[in-house]
């Protein structure tokens, strides 16, 4: 997740009016800055700012703070009145001051290792690593120290699914004594804050309400509960209800279904959600909220971000600065109006000639854009393509596309071999955009003739045996007709793979496949005794993917001589593909 920050306007007091406030009422005595409290009793309480309710309207703030200025006016308009951060330290004041000023709050975020769910920031000994807890003990009342007169302090929120990250550290009797652990010093961190800030409430959030009873058990200094929750989020109200607990609690983060929690596609990738369903998502989340009266104070769902990644796609309401469906749906939960409002263009399923379970790899590919715009804008098309579900990239990568009419677009392929994410973004040229997306298991051209080589008896000059990555990954995977499977060299000059096609054959095509570790210069070389041998192709500028191209040979042995690699790793193919008649 990301950080961010926010800040005060400064008290004025005029010396000329210093007699006069003698005979005026006197004000209840309190800090310099705004007073923060949970009042109430069990399953009635709220959350009050200098004594009037507040309830938390939020989102998730992604941007920069010194862009803060820039965008939270936009956020004020929505009818948000609270972001939250994932960290606070000297960056924050731009984005306090900015927030301040735009009658928006912040929860201010303080991140402990191991955060984020799947471990962000490296595994955190609570039992014994004195050096880190005593360096946070320091850091954290220190920026409260700085900021908790500012006028744009909420609340005070410590750490980011830990209980939850700490999974992925430890395991069984030891997890539960670092859980404990950790909400403990959660705890403590807790008590020095409010000794420092007494005047604005601390929670600790968490990825799953079973961390809930980590909390209630160890950390009493909290004044209420936080959680992130996105499709589950109706069903934290029960699990509340089940679980006895007496503080009430905010939703740090919410929205439609994330990628963890969507069934698999046909190309067995997780299924996104339409813009459509997304939009439902946040609307659904803030009415589960709302039910829950006098206990749930309200949400910041996720996420005012404008990333144009493969998350920024999936959950940002405005990416790249270009306002979602979801956008109005926030906006329109949190009771403001979008009547008047250029709405973003409508996309349906986009639709792949030829499906999206076997797409030739470097081809043309025609792609079908049912959209339409509410307000008959012109729309305009750009095309995508992600990685994520080859090499965990996030970056969407802009590919040629050609209008044809009709909602119909003609691409070309990636040439790389995998499953890949495409999506269109469908834009009306009044700052808003629809997308839609799908799956692309990309595959190998097809090659007419017999692959000689599959099934063969292959050898390497080197193999990776670490169970790590993927491997071990054997010379025989290169031509074992799985492209998921793949040979891995050492990282090192020169590497070669040879196949035994065990006995003489014409040759007359070769098809690699190659992995991202690829080579930038090779020779394809063949032998009829395995000694002696000669090349019969040369490439120079390899650029990995398919390499396609004829030969005319006749021999048993035939190998690949890697000269220079293309990347700092070693050389990688997924097929070698020796083709004849």
């Amino acid at each position: 997740m990301r950080r961010i920050t926010r800040t005060r306007a400064p008290l004025a007091v005029a010396a000329a009016l210093a007699g006069a406030a003698l005979a005026l009422p006197s004000p209840a005595a309190h800090a310099a800055g705004d007073v923060v409290k949970v009042t109430g009793s069990q399953g009635n309480w709220q959350l009050t700012v200098n004594g009037q309710p507040y309830t938390v309207k939020g989102l998730t703030w992604g941007p920069s703070p010194s862009d803060a200025p820039r965008y939270l006016p936009d956020v004020a308009s929505m009818g948000v009145n609270t972001i939250r951060t994932w960290g606070t330290d000297a960056t924050s004041k731009p984005l306090f001051d900015a927030a301040a000023a735009n009658g928006i709050r912040v929860v201010a975020g303080f991140w402990l290792q191991p955060g984020g769910g799947p471990g962000s920031g490296g595994c955190v000994n609570y039992l014994t690593d004195t050096t880190y807890k005593n360096d946070m003990l320091a850091e954290f009342p220190k920026w409260v120290d700085t900021y908790k007169d500012n006028p744009g302090v909420l609340m005070w929120d410590v750490g980011n699914e830990s209980v939850l990250g700490l999974q992925n550290c430890y395991s069984g009797d030891e997890l539960e004594r670092q859980r404990d652990a950790y909400t403990s010093f959660v705890n403590e961190l807790a008590v020095k804050i409010k000794a420092v800030d007494p005047n604005h409430p601390v929670t600790s959030t968490d990825a799953w309400t079973g961390a809930w009873p980590y909390f209630k058990k160890n950390t009493p200094a909290l004044d209420l509960y936080a959680v992130n929750s996105y499709q589950d989020v109706c069903g934290v109200k029960g699990t509340w209800e089940q679980g006895g607990y007496t503080k009430p609690y905010i939703i740090t983060e919410t929205g439609p279904a994330g990628e963890w929690e969507v069934p698999d596609d046909a190309n067995g990738v997780p299924r996104e959600p339409d813009d459509a369903a997304k939009a439902t998502g946040y609307t659904r989340a803030w009415q589960c909220v709302t039910d829950h009266k006098g206990v749930a104070l309200g949400a910041t769902m996720f996420h005012y971000g404008t990333e144009y990644d493969f998350g920024g796609i999936w959950f940002n309401l405005l990416p790249a600065g270009e306002k979602r469906p979801s956008y109005y749906a926030v906006k329109e939960a949190y009771g403001k109006s979008t009547a008047n409002d250029n709405k973003p263009p409508k996309v349906d399923a986009l639709q792949v000639e030829g499906g999206t379970s076997a797409v030739a790899a470097g081809k043309p590919l025609t792609v079908s854009v049912p959209a339409s715009d509410p307000d008959g804008d012109a729309l305009s098309y750009e095309v995508q393509v992600g990685s994520k579900y080859i090499d965990n990239g996030s970056a969407l990568t802009t590919v040629a596309a050609e209008n044809l009419g009709g909602g119909k677009l003609k691409v070309t392929a990636p040439d790389r071999t995998g499953v890949w994410k495409l999506y269109v973004k469908v834009k009306d040229g009044k700052g808003n955009v629809g997308v839609g997306t799908t799956s692309l298991k990309v595959v190998a051209p097809p090659v007419t003739g017999t692959n000689l080589a599959r099934g063969k008896t292959a050898t390497a000059s080197s193999f990776q045996s670490d169970p790590t990555g993927g491997c071990p990954c054997g010379p025989e995977k290169a031509v074992d007709g799985d492209s998921s499977s793949r040979w891995a060299s050492d990282w090192s000059d020169p590497q070669w793979l040879q196949v035994d096609l065990g006995s003489s054959k014409a040759i007359r095509h070769v098809q690699l496949d190659w992995e991202s570790a690829y080579a930038k210069a090779y020779t394809i070389q063949v032998s009829d005794n395995g000694s002696d041998w000669r090349t019969v192709h040369e490439e120079t500028a390899g650029n990995g993917g398919i390499d396609d191209f004829d030969v005319s040979a006749t021999a048993r042995y035939v190998r690949v001589d890697g000269t220079q690699r293309g990347t700092g790793y070693g050389y990688s193919l997924h097929e070698f593909g020796v083709y004849g008649d």
